[in-house]
């Protein structure tokens, strides 16, 4: 990116608690705060940090506090932890430096339980409840899982994801990005599905947090799906690292935001990253992974 591009605004959000969480050995904490503090360093100012969950479940994680403690200050930078229950949500209240938390909503009954230990009709009154407790304190944002469709066999289409987003708006969450959990969706059906949903409540506070596989051509034509129906913030991480491990395919990762960001760009948005520190901060995401995964 040349100095003093100026660009459409676009919120790219780069997801290390995405790509780490499903190593199979601990990162050391410095070594995550050194990778981030990189990040920052190339321009990345939302960033999904960390989460709040059980280290039973998610080890990686069990230095949250002290990994967020650690970070430099905000300052106008987004700090987002996930977070799945009642005991994560405080944890995360108390934490340093943290901006927002992130829960993990499905339109799938099967995977919902699955993933957070809880029915869809028991999410409900948490969500209400993290709405209420988080207001002046921290953002929430709800990750809508199986967004663009339900390899479970549950009930599935695009007027559900419709109803469901508006059920989250009527009781006060704004931000919500459609999660393509398994990474299977089409470009087409994504971009089906989130034109009805800027038809229906427009494109502010709408995201897309997709999966793929590592094809620059399929990488593209998905982000395209995405910006072509009308939304502007995206999210994925560099070398591809992460994405949903129930998924079965290891094929199937987070976007590469090294493809990402020069897209992009092409397309005329800025991101507010230095691309030149792209091909570092790749390799450096698939040294962590090749040593910790």
């Amino acid at each position: 990116m040349t100095l003093g591009f100026q660009g459409l605004p676009v919120r790219y959000v780069e997801c290390p608690r995405d790509a780490w969480q499903g190593f199979s050995r601990f990162i050391p904490t410095e070594e995550k705060v050194g990778f981030v503090r990189d990040l920052i360093e190339a321009g990345f100012s939302h960033l999904d940090l960390t989460s709040f969950v059980s280290p039973r479940w998610v080890p990686q994680m069990k230095d949250a506090a002290d990994f967020l403690k650690a970070l430099p200050p905000p300052r106008g930078r987004t700090y987002l932890a996930i977070v799945a229950n009642e005991k994560g949500f405080l944890r995360a209240l108390a934490a340093a430096n943290l901006t927002a938390v992130g829960y993990p909503f499905s339109i799938s009954e099967t995977f919902q339980k699955k993933n957070t230990n809880r029915t869809i009709k028991a999410s409900w009154p948490l969500v209400e409840g993290m709405v209420r407790s988080a207001q002046g304190k921290l953002d929430l944002v709800v990750y809508l899982s199986m967004g663009f469709g339900n390899p479970y066999g549950d009930a599935w289409d695009e007027a559900m994801v419709v109803s469901f987003v508006g059920r989250l708006r009527e009781i006060g969450v704004r931000e919500i990005a459609i999660a393509d959990t398994y990474g299977v969706a089409s470009p087409e059906r994504i971009y089906r599905v989130l034109s009805r949903l800027v038809e229906a409540f427009g494109a502010d506070g709408l995201g897309a947090h997709l999966h793929s596989r590592p094809d620059p051509g399929e990488v593209k034509a998905k982000v395209d799906a995405v910006i072509d129906a009308g939304i502007r913030w995206l999210e994925g991480a560099l070398g591809g690292v992460g994405g949903c491990p129930f998924a079965g395919d290891d094929l199937v990762g987070n976007l590469p935001t090294e493809l990402v960001l020069p897209h992009l760009v092409d397309r005329g948005f800025d991101p507010g990253v230095r691309l030149r520190a792209l091909p570092d901060l790749s390799q450096r995401a698939l040294a962590l992974k090749a040593k910790y995964a």
